[in-house]
């Protein structure tokens, strides 16, 4: 009887004291979040109750184990199953600990700073941060479930001694990842490029969704993703269009023939802005930048809060104004003149025979004498 009760406190007594300390927990949290409704650390926290419970039971089975008397046999190793549990859970635990800490501050900055700018560049320094203290945490973590083995354990003192050998072989091996590594602490920190920025890159115009230690992801106004390494960034130019503030000023350019009404253009313009919703209503513009033997350049200049914006108020000037001189002005579109080329008075009676008399009945001037 003592075999089977044994066993069945050890393991019972620890589940439910997990289930209960998880319980506890999260009604604490609960409270204390409907207690302060501006910090949202408390909510955030309560996403920790499942690793706290998988820690928690995993503590208590392996202190315990002993006592249950379950498969003595394989006791070695149960203990060091548990053990990597235990290690895991925590490393799983301090992951979610640290993931809300780092949110609760963006999301109380973001409800302080209206300027998306300032935001946006939180929002990458926490973001690489988090990763950051992730890739800590998994790294000593899976370094001490190595150590619980005893053959890495004994292999520890040759490994420290060629330590440095190794990390000259590493460094060289992986200097295109280092270099990936430190650009990004520089994306982050320099304040180079962040997270919603719209930014050229290739000839390339689309806004930056994702940034890693090593890699940047940048979603195209079609819907395509461009994965490129963040040394780009820090080794080539690009256009990056939300630095400085979002405002944007763009050009619309018009072909026309010199017939064109460009006083009514002006006035149609600005017709057509005061009726765009996109239009930020900062300056606007319409003047002729450039002549050819067949055709007037009319740039009409624009402006806008953002990127997007601008591109709507571009393509529906573009659209109406042309729309407006086919209907109202077709004669301003450029054409090609096919019509026979005029000869000038002198060249043309140099040109006719001596018997031809010109309408008014005399003879032309052929210049012979």
């Amino acid at each position: 009887m003592e075999n089977v009760l044994r066993p069945l406190i050890v393991v019972g007594g620890s589940v439910v004291i997990t289930l209960l300390v998880g319980w506890a927990v999260d009604r604490l949290l609960q409270r204390a979040d409907r207690r302060h409704h501006d910090t949202p650390l408390w909510g955030l926290l309560r996403r920790c109750r499942l690793p706290l419970q998988v820690v928690l039971c995993a503590a208590l089975l392996r202190g315990s184990y002993d006592q249950a008397e379950i498969a003595p046999e394989h006791s070695p190793a149960i203990g060091r199953a548990l053990s990597l549990v235990l290690i895991g859970a925590t490393a799983w635990l301090v992951i979610r600990i640290a993931a809300a800490v780092v949110e609760s501050s963006y999301a109380r900055y973001a409800t302080a700073h209206r300027d998306p700018a300032r935001v946006r560049r939180v929002r990458t320094q926490v973001t690489l941060i988090q990763r950051i203290v992730s890739a800590i945490v998994i790294v000593v973590a899976l370094a001490a479930m190595l150590l619980t083995f005893p053959a890495f354990r004994a292999a520890g003192a040759s490994l420290l001694a060629s330590a440095g050998i190794l990390g000259i072989v590493a460094g060289v091996a992986a200097q295109s990842t280092l270099g990936n590594l430190f650009a990004g602490l520089q994306i982050a920190f320099g304040d180079m490029v962040r997270i919603g920025d719209t930014v050229v890159v290739d000839g390339e115009w689309g806004t930056v969704e994702e940034i890693t230690l090593t890699f940047l992801a940048v979603r195209t106004w079609d819907e395509r993703r461009i994965t490129m390494p963040v040394s780009y960034f820090t080794s080539k130019p690009f256009e990056n269009w939300s630095r400085g503030g979002a405002q944007m000023t763009g050009t619309v350019f018009f072909h026309l023939d010199h017939s064109a009404p460009v006083p009514l253009m002006r006035e149609k313009l600005h017709d057509v802005l005061r009726e765009c919703a996109a239009w930020d209503g900062r300056d606007w513009g319409l003047a002729v930048t450039d002549t050819t033997p067949s055709t007037l350049q009319v740039r009409a200049l624009v402006t806008a809060k953002d990127a997007d914006d601008i591109w709507t108020v571009r393509v529906t000037v573009r659209e109406q104004l042309v729309r407006w001189l086919a209907e109202q002005h077709p004669y301003a579109l450029p054409r090609i003149n096919t019509a026979t080329a005029l000869i000038a008075p002198d060249e043309m009676a140099a040109a006719l025979p001596d018997h031809v008399l010109l309408r008014d009945g005399r003879a032309p001037r052929t210049g012979r004498g």
